[in-house]
């Protein structure tokens, strides 16, 4: 037996989930993409994907943690001692994520704070690269911090780590089933209002709009792919030590499709509402909505601001509202991944959680002030790509081949999975990782090699991107090699017992 640390309730466990799902991406990335890849005709690729990819990985993911009662390096560990690197990789990909997921966060929280009175005036783009961010000339140039940042970016810090210090049950659980419905119930506001703005049908219509031409297009389908892996927190530690903290008696399968659903949910929620506004604020332009669609920083930043700008009454309430949910969006992800090595260093080394917080957390938390320098704003760009396409694409196709294929251990998991679970799981399950999933995240793998090898990632100069980059990436597998060459204490690969709730 090991005094393994539980969620108190299996909702609590499941809020935890979507709430690591749910991230920024969901909001700025996932309406983006739908529009760009068939509008409404999208939906049929993102749902096969959800459901041959998505939910499959996830129940992979929370079988693997429940049954082996581990962190990512310890459950892998204890699937096969040959396979702790691959743990150590995804906790390094995480890690990586962690340094500078809290930056958009700050970003969120002052412009929460901007909002009250318009701070960005009428040309919100050069407000946030001159003015807030104050953006170097050039990549590279990391001269001098940036006070706008490093405040809230403390902030940020603060909570995140003051929740992790109170552990699963009191720490993130409690902040779960807060932090969550009020996301919730914010951005249902936010939809409701933007629904009923002039030009919401417009910008709908564009968004649902199916262009069925493009469901033949294998570029359609592997953003469906791509969407339904980098939004439901797969491939990089996350599921697999969130689930080792439940108990003996519980419904992983089901819990994987209420997660998979939930977070879809939120996507769509999220459309409807980005859509809406961006119809309203093409219609005061008096242009067409394809001229105003962006995503990522620029659709946050730039062009709600120009949105909140134009709104007829209650400008600063929505402008709040917006970026309250940004930052809730990205703390109940940030949450999740700074758990992954906390729990790897405290499995690995025996300390107390309060140790693995300050040395995990605290180094997480040194490293996040690089991105608030002048030369910040690049650093995240290159960084961001190439750990998700070089991180947690290829993390998650290892993984899959790794255990469908090198350990064969799909049946034993299936069998685990079924003999709790109300939902049981057949030959679907094991086609969509063994064949489906490993084809779809090979084809994903090699085609962003062939675009960064013809071209640099934004233009920008090689030097930067061996560093910020390439070197990034390797150096998150380099760290996989070195831990898992350091002995585990004594007993700690024996799978323990499984416990009564």
């Amino acid at each position: 037996m090991e005094n393994r640390p539980q969620w108190g309730t299996r909702a609590g466990f499941v809020l935890a989930a979507i709430g690591s799902a749910v991230g920024l991406g969901n909001i700025w990335r996932f309406p983006a993409v739908a529009y760009e890849n068939g509008g409404g005709a999208f939906f049929l690729p993102y749902l096969f994907a959800l459901l041959t990819a998505g939910i499959p990985l996830l129940i992979l993911e929370f079988t693997l943690g429940h049954k082996y009662k581990g962190s990512s390096p310890l459950t892998f560990a204890r699937l096969n001692k040959k396979f702790e690197w691959l743990g150590w990789w995804q906790v390094a990909i995480s890690f990586v994520i962690s340094t500078y997921y809290p930056i958009i966060i700050a970003w969120a929280l002052s412009y929460a704070w901007f909002s009250v009175n318009l701070s960005w005036g009428k040309d919100p783009g050069s407000f946030l690269m001159d003015e807030y961010l104050k953006v170097a000339p050039n990549p590279g140039e990391f001269i001098g911090l940036v006070p706008g940042v490093i405040i809230p970016l403390l902030l940020v810090w603060g909570l995140t780590l003051g929740i992790m210090f109170k552990g699963v049950k009191k720490g993130i659980e409690a902040a779960n089933k807060f932090m969550l419905p009020t996301l919730v119930i914010l951005f249902l506001i936010i939809v409701v209002r933007a629904i009923s703005l002039d030009g919401a049908v417009e910008g709908l219509n564009a968004f649902f709009k199916p262009n069925w031409q493009d469901i033949s297009n294998p570029k359609v389908w592997v953003a469906a792919y791509g969407q339904i892996f980098f939004s439901l927190s797969i491939g990089f530690a996350i599921m697999v030590t969130y689930s080792s903290y439940l108990p003996k008696k519980t419904d992983l399968t089901n819990n994987a499709f209420i997660t998979g659903f939930a977070n879809s949910g939120f996507e769509l929620l999220a459309g409807i509402g980005v859509f809406a506004a961006l119809g309203f604020m093409a219609q005061q332009q008096g242009i067409a909505v394809n001229e105003v669609v962006d995503s990522g920083i620029g659709l946050a930043f730039v062009v709600f601001p120009q949105i909140i700008n134009e709104f007829p009454a209650f400008n600063q309430f929505f402008g709040i509202l917006f970026f309250a949910c940004l930052f809730l969006a990205g703390l109940t992800s940030l949450i999740s991944i700074v758990e992954t090595f906390v729990a790897g260093v405290q499995d690995k080394f025996n300390v107390s959680r309060t140790k693995s917080v300050m040395i995990g957390g605290g180094l997480s938390a040194l490293v996040s002030i690089l991105y608030a320098t002048r030369g910040g704003l690049y650093l995240l760009d290159a960084v961001d790509n190439f750990i998700n396409h070089f991180g947690i694409v290829v993390a998650g196709l290892v993984e899959v081949v790794l255990v469908a294929w090198v350990a064969r251990k799909l049946t034993n998991l299936q069998d685990h999975a079924n003999a709790i679970s109300d939902m049981r799981i057949g030959n679907w399950w094991k086609i969509s990782l063994s064949i489906i999933t490993p084809l779809v995240l090979g084809y994903m793998a090699v085609q962003n090699f062939i675009t960064n090898i013809k071209e640099n990632y934004e233009g920008y100069p090689t030097s930067f991107l061996l560093y910020a980059g390439w070197g990034v990436a390797i150096a998150a597998v380099g760290v996989g090699f070195v831990f898992m060459s350091l002995r585990w204490g004594k007993n700690s690969l024996n799978v323990p017992e499984e416990r009564e709730v």
